[in-house]
């Protein structure tokens, strides 16, 4: 009997949460599980709609619906950031991951009545172990979180909800159910985070200016897209007149809107702050310098990939092979690791601006703006892959947000000076661990040397194996370079946290450069 790699990838993930609830055992630990559960019912409902095409909107074709993992992500994530905080004695950072966990709970529960709502005949089981982990979670929340905090969550919701009906109309087949749960969830707390301190008293007292660049550049984004895509309506593709339009709307909207709005959360002028920000120690220069250069190395494999294109035969087309495409893994390793050990605050400000630079780019392929649009058109259909089915392309962007997650979640108030102890000390390299080494490792050695395939799958054991061994190294390495780290007792908790997440690599078919680094961020940060 062959297996189904979703059960396989649904018992990964049954695993981790009991790791957390272990590792927890709160009320929430509880609903935690009982939300696991009903989700592993309700993903079978989202699978059959999408076979049938039943579906509400169109979403990736060749994928599950990913329903379970990504449902667990966000109260898991919460609950792990509370446990932490309140070993620091943090109560602020404590409330707020109960608002995160909760949170989760509550948009994984809107997708479930999705499904439910939309399946014909009404799954009466399904429905019913639905409800009684429903009514667990809103019991838990009504004796667990103040007012203010439920009407957070409220607040959450709301915009997930319009949020949902926007861009999974705009982006059609860019995402599987699962993925457009943490994408959309994530921004729709971040644009809750960002109202909620921009409306603050003008007079309170800021915290560090950094954490606030990467919201407001998500934020920016999200606007340039959704209000070109409707404007696109009404100009011509790929004309002067559109581009011109496009590149004035993208400067109104930097200069009067996004760096006003970072002034207001700052107290401080935002590229005077850059600047100084930037310049304030030589290393960073440095830094800078060595990180251009192997961006210049990208390009060069890039163009160089085009050039041999445009000499195939007959004109046909040839892909990237998998060693060229993970080759920009290995850039993305050489690019992170020495900012993680040198210079985190910097890593995390040129992060943001290089996933703002990555969606710039996007929307000039997208729009076909001019100059650039018709070359980017012509430049990145040679490293696309199976995912990549819609309007957008996200490879390389679910690539650079894959490996910087970990270091924009680490939680910084709840961290002491020294660092994390244990295996807290390695979240900032859990993206670069999971997707940087262990997923370029196991794609290139199980494409080329693999031969005996895990049951259900196309992935190799070899490759799952040799993916953990070069993970293995790769801490050992960090142990050498980062002299911050020090995992005293927990190196089998580390190897068996690295050994779980490489199983669900080998079973998902979701993007594994979004789920990998965050399941190995919430079992590292326990």
């Amino acid at each position: 009997m062959q297996t189904n790699p979703v059960f396989v990838e649904s018992a990964v993930v049954f695993a981790v949460v009991l790791f957390v609830h272990a590792a927890v055992w709160t009320p929430l630990s509880w609903c935690c599980v009982a939300l696991a559960i009903q989700a592993f019912y309700v993903q079978h409902k989202w699978d059959r709609l999408l076979r049938s095409g039943s579906a509400v909107f169109q979403f990736r074709p060749g994928a599950s619906s990913g329903v379970l993992p990504a449902s667990m992500v966000m109260p898991l994530l919460g609950l792990a950031l509370r446990s932490r905080c309140v070993m620091a004695g943090n109560v602020n950072m404590e409330r707020f991951g109960l608002v995160v966990s909760v949170t989760g709970m509550m948009l994984a529960l809107f997708v479930s009545l999705i499904a439910l709502g939309v399946t014909r005949p009404v799954p009466t089981n399904t429905c019913v172990i639905a409800g009684i982990a429903g009514s667990a979670i809103l019991y838990c929340t009504k004796h667990t979180l103040t007012v203010s905090e439920v009407i957070e969550v409220l607040e959450v919701l709301l915009i997930f909800v319009y949020l949902s009906l926007i861009l999974l109309y705009l982006l059609p087949r860019c995402f599987t159910p699962g993925e457009a749960l943490l994408v959309i969830a994530a921004i729709s707390f971040i644009i809750n985070q960002l109202i909620k301190r921009s409306l603050s008293s003008a007079g309170e007292t800021r915290s560090e200016p950094l954490q606030y660049y990467l919201p407001v550049v998500v934020i920016g984004c999200l606007l340039l897209g959704v209000i070109f895509a409707l404007l696109f309506l009404f100009l011509e593709a790929g004309s002067w007149a559109g581009s011109l339009f496009f590149h004035v709307l993208v400067a109104v909207l930097g200069l009067g809107l996004l760096l006003p709005w970072l002034s207001l959360l700052t107290n401080t002028h935002p590229i005077a702050w850059v600047i100084y920000f930037l310049t304030v120690e030589n290393r960073r220069l440095w830094l800078l310098g060595y990180w251009a250069l192997l961006a210049l190395a990208a390009v060069a494999v890039v163009m160089q990939q085009n050039q041999r294109q445009r000499r195939s035969s007959g004109g046909k087309k040839e892909q990237a092979s998998t060693a060229v495409r993970k080759a920009f893994h290995v850039v993305t390793v050489m690019t992170y690791v020495p900012g993680l050990v040198l210079d985190r605050p910097l890593l995390h400000l040129a992060s943001a601006g290089c996933l703002g630079v990555f969606l710039f780019l996007e929307f000039v392929r997208f729009f076909r703006i001019l100059p650039l649009g018709p070359h980017l058109r012509r430049m990145l259909p040679h490293f696309l892959d199976e995912r990549d089915s819609g309007p957008l392309v996200l490879t390389h962007i679910y690539l650079l947000v894959g490996v910087s997650l970990p270091l924009w979640l680490t939680p910084g108030p709840c961290v002491p000076k020294g660092g994390l102890p244990g295996a807290g000390g390695l979240l900032p390299y859990a993206g670069v661990l999971s997707v940087g080494v262990g997923d370029a490792v196991a794609s290139v050695f199980g494409s080329s040397v693999g031969e005996i395939r895990w049951p259900g799958t196309k992935k190799t054991m070899e490759g799952t194996a040799t993916s953990v061994f070069a993970q293995v190294i790769a801490v050992a390495i960090f142990l050498l370079a980062d002299g911050s780290l020090n995992l005293n007792t927990s190196y089998s908790w580390v190897v068996g946290s690295i050994a779980t997440v490489a199983m669900l690599e080998a079973y998902t078919s979701q993007i594994d450069n979004l789920l990998l680094p965050l399941y190995l961020h919430i079992l590292l940060l326990l």
